[in-house]
């Protein structure tokens, strides 16, 4: 038999792939997802939390509100002003921001012995007077932090890595650092920052001002749970003006929520009652949704007067804030919020596409030239499988790169076929297992339930021989390429990903490509 390249018209690599996929013989790419769809790795799906931010944020705006950054850092006097008698209570679930000290390090004979020990040189009068200002105006906040080694460096004279020594073993005060809480908190409700936000804006603002902000919160929770984390997002939005009432929250939550699929709702007081609220117009919301029946989705309600006053607001104010991450738990239909936002520290066990996305071959030829020999040796081998040997069969004869040769499939010994009965196995995962697995009655549950990787032995091996081909004829040298008994996925020529391995070590699951391939292929140059 003889093949000639040139007789496919490879012009182009789109060329090449309708050849690849349309010429005579077609045999599986060496990327099983080309010729099987499913096994594409799909586009990166946006994190739960982050896509609901995202439609959250473009609802909000549909709707007609202004997009506004709220502060973070929230004086204790603040909450104070917003929540009254009410704000110990409150401020046993807010975080403290604390901070180090400056310290006051002095220099001695002590610490210039000290530093002697260090650098293998004693400190001039010059360095220690350099050293001392250096530290007074660390002291003073003269210097920031970021740039304390690289002056002590400078005035000594050293390098980098060695003033960390110093500093490390030297010098005390800067161990002995212990950190000192401030006055400052972070907020734990976007309610702290809508009434630094309002103050500013509502008598320089046309009205009615309409606002919303989705930003994370922090809450010093005793214990995170299935249902809380100490940071979450918050959507929130405030409506103000002369004639706002409660009515709007229920407007809002409506065209709100049922850009989310929500239809009916329910309005019903809330019985907690937070003092920076009018009483009787925290309201709860409840929404019908077409999986989950109710759920409690969001909060409402008009800002006290009283509250407002110590901000000098002197217009009604309708605030409603609803947690993120609750709707997205409702959109995913997650069980337990830290699996969902912190997937990453709680893996699951992989489906069975996921693991087949996994599984690919180890070696495959880089050329055009190199691809078609290895159409043309699994076409050749697939047509001669039942002859005994010996026997050879010309399965190319040609030029490729800068050699000519001749590429034989054969089998040497007396009575044996050309292929072992394994050369017809195919790759599937069935139940977390990778299986190489024949077309017989024995193995039709894992060929019909499992999913297929798209390889058989017999395109592994091939495109195998014609990676070592191409390698050869580039070098110009012969090669002869024998594969026997197959007992690793390596000796089939296939990788398995290591994430797939850890999961299938993980559950227990095994990998089994056992099987008698007795497939030989050689080159010969001409």
């Amino acid at each position: 038999m003889r093949f000639d390249p040139g007789a496919w018209k490879v012009r182009s690599r789109e060329h090449f792939e309708k050849a690849w996929h349309e010429g005579p013989g077609v045999l599986t790419p060496p990327r099983a997802a080309d010729r099987y769809p499913r096994l594409r790795y799909p586009a990166p799906l946006p994190h739960p939390v982050f896509d609901m931010v995202h439609r959250l944020r473009e609802t909000y705006l549909r709707l007609g509100f202004v997009e506004t950054c709220n502060p973070i850092i929230v004086e204790e006097q603040d909450v104070y002003r917003q929540f009254g008698p009410e704000a110990s209570a409150v401020l046993d679930r807010v975080f403290y921001l604390g901070g180090l000290d400056r310290p006051n390090q002095g220099i001695g004979r002590e610490e210039l012995e000290g530093i002697a020990s260090i650098t293998g040189k004693e400190v001039t009068a010059d360095e220690e007077a350099k050293l001392r200002q250096i530290l007074q105006d660390y002291k003073r906040s003269v210097i920031d932090g970021d740039d304390l080694i690289h002056a002590t460096s400078e005035a000594l004279g050293i390098d980098d890595g060695v003033t960390v020594e110093i500093y490390e073993k030297v010098f005390s005060a800067f161990r002995e650092l212990t950190p000192r809480s401030s006055r400052s908190t972070l907020r734990s409700h976007m309610t702290s920052g809508w009434f630094l936000t309002l103050s500013a804006l509502w008598e320089r603002s046309p009205q009615p001002l309409k606002l919303f902000s989705v930003d994370r919160c922090f809450r010093r929770e005793q214990e995170e749970g299935p249902t809380r984390l100490m940071s979450y997002h918050s959507a929130s939005c405030v409506v103000a003006g002369d004639d706002i009432t409660n009515e709007e929250g229920k407007a809002v939550a409506e065209a709100l929520l049922s850009a989310f699929g929500f239809t009916d709702f329910r309005f019903r007081p809330d019985e907690k009652r937070s003092k920076y609220y009018m009483p009787d117009t925290q309201t709860e919301v409840y929404a019908r949704h077409p999986v989950h029946d109710w759920v409690e989705v969001a909060t409402f309600g008009m800002y006290s007067p009283s509250a407002l006053a110590e901000y000098g607001i002197g217009i009604p104010v309708m605030n409603l804030g609803l947690g993120v991450e609750r709707l997205a738990m409702i959109a995913t239909n997650a069980k337990d919020i830290r699996e969902m936002v912190f997937p990453q520290f709680h893996p699951r066990p992989l489906p069975d596409l996921e693991i087949a996305r996994g599984v690919t071959v180890r070696s495959e030829p880089v050329t055009v030239e190199g691809r078609i020999l290895c159409q043309a040796i699994a076409r050749t081998a697939r047509e001669h499988a039942a002859e005994t040997g010996p026997c050879s069969f010309v399965a190319f004869e040609g030029q490729l790169g800068a050699a000519r040769i001749r590429v034989l499939v054969e089998e040497q010994e007396e009575g044996a076929k050309l292929l072992g009965p394994a050369c017809g196995n195919e790759v599937f995962v069935y139940q977390g297992s990778i299986l190489g697995v024949p077309d017989t009655p024995q193995w039709a549950v894992v060929r019909t339930e499992g999913v297929s990787c798209g390889i058989s032995y017999l395109d592994a091996v091939s495109m195998l021989a014609a990676a070592r081909i191409e390698e050869g004829a580039a070098c110009g040298k012969p090669v002869h390429i024998q594969v026997k008994m197959a007992k690793l996925p390596s000796d089939v020529n296939l990788r398995i990903a290591d994430y797939v391995m850890r999961d299938i070590t993980d559950r227990k699951k095994k990998v089994d490509v056992r099987g008698p391939v007795f497939f030989a292929v050689r080159s010969e140059l001409i």
